[in-house]
């Protein structure tokens, strides 16, 4: 474990990439609360599968801290349809940044993986000790895989080097700002996309991929935010930490409690030829829980948040 005062981010310099994004703006905010001096680098003028613009960004920024958050995401569709692209990019920013990190002797680097390393039939709650046993899920394994070669990289270096590398673990997250793009959403805003694009059409149904039984646990954004600035003050270990809520929700519960808080009333129906993804997903989080973290969002009420955000943000059908 490392320091448990929030102090000890006053005066930093933190570069924290994705800083921009649906969850990095967040961590920003935090960050500069606690008194941190922040460059959150934008693609169009970093782009961080180009070894010069690793370079060119620590070199200017001299950061005592790298947070990294960048990455190509998207649910089960743009991970099938992308897979040499999840993996490839993913896994090049980061071990590229890691690498020169270490070599601009940068005091810690956190890096954020993803829930899609684990294997496919992880036994619920899922433990950190459990992330080696097995393959991950067909759809998203690339992009876990690659996630997952960043904490064997920080692993690597830190018996190597010393170097202070962390890995972090975040269940689904969801929020007010999500992608609601539905050829890359998740599974919150794309259901919430439909039931209110249904209400605009006065549609009486709409359709959901999958049979609806696989489950899953969601994080507010704003929480997630909040464990990866703690994890940052206060968690200096090897292993990986799971950031979830500790809850788990069906499928099919959730398009239902979607429905409700949008107002659609019709029939949900459900398209048992596209695939579930992972049958289950739930974290044990007494890891991050050690260092002070705890979900303090409501499901419903973060729904609710999320919901009016893209109501509000959204054009009409």
């Amino acid at each position: 474990m490392g320091s448990t005062r929030p102090e000890v981010l006053t005066g930093k310099r933190i570069v924290v990439t994705g800083g921009a994004g649906f969850l990095g703006r967040h961590v920003v905010k935090i960050l500069q609360g606690r008194g941190a001096s922040v460059v959150a680098p934008r693609k169009a003028s970093c782009d961080l599968t180009r070894e010069e613009d690793v370079i060119r960004l620590l070199a200017q920024a001299r950061p005592h801290i790298v947070i990294h958050l960048a990455a190509v995401v998207g649910g089960i569709g743009a991970n099938r349809a992308q897979p040499g692209r999840f993996f490839y990019e993913n896994l090049h920013m980061g071990t590229m940044l890691m690498e020169h990190s270490r070599r601009a002797g940068i005091e810690k680097f956190v890096g954020i993986g993803t829930i899609c390393s684990y294997p496919k039939l992880t036994p619920v709650p899922f433990r950190e000790a459990d992330l080696w046993n097995g393959y991950p899920e067909e759809t998203n394994a690339p992009y876990g895989m690659a996630k997952k070669m960043l904490l064997v990289q920080g692993q690597a270096y830190r018996q190597q080097y010393g170097f202070n590398a962390i890995h972090l673990l975040p269940v689904n997250l969801y929020g007010p700002g999500d992608n609601f793009d539905p050829e890359s959403s998740h599974v919150i805003p794309a259901l919430v996309r439909k039931c209110l694009e249904a209400i605009d059409r006065r549609e009486r149904h709409i359709v959901c991929w999958g049979d609806g039984s696989a489950t899953r646990e969601f994080l507010y954004v704003e929480d997630c935010a909040e464990a990866i600035v703690l994890a940052t003050e206060r968690y200096d270990g090897a292993e990986p930490v799971n950031i979830g809520a500790g809850f788990e929700i069906s499928i099919r519960e959730l398009a239902g409690l979607v429905a409700e808080i949008c107002g659609f009333t019709g029939e949900i129906a459900w398209d048992a030829t596209k695939p579930n993804g992972q049958p289950r997903r739930s974290l044990q989080t007494s890891r991050a829980e050690a260092f002070g973290f705890r979900a303090r969002t409501s499901f419903r009420e973060g729904l609710s948040r999320t919901i009016e955000w893209y109501r509000h943000a959204r054009l009409p059908v």
